[in-house]
């Protein structure tokens, strides 16, 4: 009998009932409406790119690497779209084995999640620790779904120009690790062909020249501007601003504002409010004429201590059911609904959202 219900430790699959019996439903690439496009063979087999790596690594025929980019194009069978991901991490009565950082990568709905701005940063931020030191542990399949999402964030920021510098620092440490795994380290840590990864730094290299050249265009607009409201609304938004680049540009766009993103007061506040938690923040002693240069205290605390992480939106985890899902407010204010099957008298209160770094260390056993 198919499994047709909602059950906390699954979701089962879905069944069509068919003239010779239950049937399930498989989801091709093709009707999920992926736009990934095919890249040009031509272009990468080119004359002088046929080399690259070659005396490092082997000799490569144009024959044999576009096989293997073919077949590295090629669509998944099928395609996980779930909102949440039961994270099991041993064998139990009703269920035998574990989810896995590749499992999860593939269920959950990241593909969706890239098109919403409040999770835009989250994913992307993922995606970069996954770069740095987990992209050998993620199956093959894991691997290619990871390189597609990808391709859409990269195709994202060309199309709506949103946050280009998050974007270049992921590629680079993502360049940084295909570069030390196929020149360095070797084939044998790597899944699949040889030919495949190369192929793909070559497209993260492709990917970092069109961010290189992107020129956001000036915004004509014949409302009211930035620039038209008073100082001190410009300093109250300068003051929501959490990211010290951010505030940097923004100072370098006209002289009043330069004036404003100076302000030590502002950097006082930012140093509180990214290092205020640490311990050797709390026992600082600092001189009572107030002299400290915040701007610089705060650059050389980057330095040596990570920053507090701030995100429109993240991964929810039910410590009562052990459930990793993304969080529907709408559907939350609208119908109270939680997000996922959850048998709790008040799942709210189960709830624990989850940072990237605690995204990759749920799957560590």
């Amino acid at each position: 009998m198919p499994f047709l219900g909602k059950d906390w430790r699954s979701p089962g699959w879905s069944w069509t009932k068919t003239e010779h019996g239950w049937k399930r439903i498989v989801l091709y690439g093709h009707e999920l409406e992926d736009n990934n496009k095919e890249i040009d063979l031509q272009e990468f087999c080119s004359d002088n790119k046929e080399n690259l790596f070659v005396g490092d690594v082997c000799e490569l025929t144009t024959t044999k690497r576009q096989k293997d980019l073919y077949n590295n194009n090629t669509k998944s069978q099928f395609v996980f779209r779930d909102k949440w991901i039961y994270v099991q991490k041993g064998s139990t009565k009703e269920r035998h084995g574990y989810c896995t950082l590749g499992e999860a990568l593939n269920r959950l709905d990241f593909s969706s999640a890239i098109q919403d701005l409040r999770r835009f940063n989250y994913v992307a931020k993922l995606f970069q620790l996954i770069a740095r030191s987990h992209l050998t542990s993620l199956s093959g399949a894991a691997q290619k779904n990871y390189f597609n999402i990808l391709e859409k964030i990269v195709r994202k920021v060309l199309e709506d120009h949103y946050n280009p510098r998050l974007v270049k620092e992921l590629l680079q440490d993502l360049s940084s690790t295909l570069h030390s795994l196929t020149v360095h380290v070797g084939r044998c840590v790597l899944v699949g062909n040889i030919n495949i990864w190369l192929c793909r730094l070559e497209t993260i290299l492709k990917w970092q020249q069109q961010l290189n050249n992107l020129q956001i265009p000036k915004q004509m607009c014949n409302g009211m501007s930035f620039s038209d409201l008073p100082l001190y609304m410009q300093n109250k938004i300068l003051y929501k601003l959490s990211d010290a680049y951010d505030i940097i540009n923004l100072g370098q766009a006209m002289p009043t504002l330069y004036i404003l993103s100076e302000n030590r007061i502002l950097w006082k506040k930012l140093c509180h409010f990214h290092f205020s938690d640490k311990q050797f923040c709390r026992n600082l002693v600092l001189p009572k004429s107030d002299t400290v240069d915040w701007k610089l205290m705060y650059f050389t605390l980057q330095k040596h201590y990570p920053m507090k992480e701030q995100y429109g939106d993240t991964l929810h985890f039910c410590k009562h059911c052990s459930i990793l899902f993304w969080k529907d407010r709408h559907l939350a204010l609208l119908f109270k609904d939680c997000g996922h099957p959850c048998t709790a008298n008040d799942p709210d209160s189960c709830l624990m959202p989850v940072s990237p770094q605690h995204f990759i260390d749920l799957f560590k056993f």
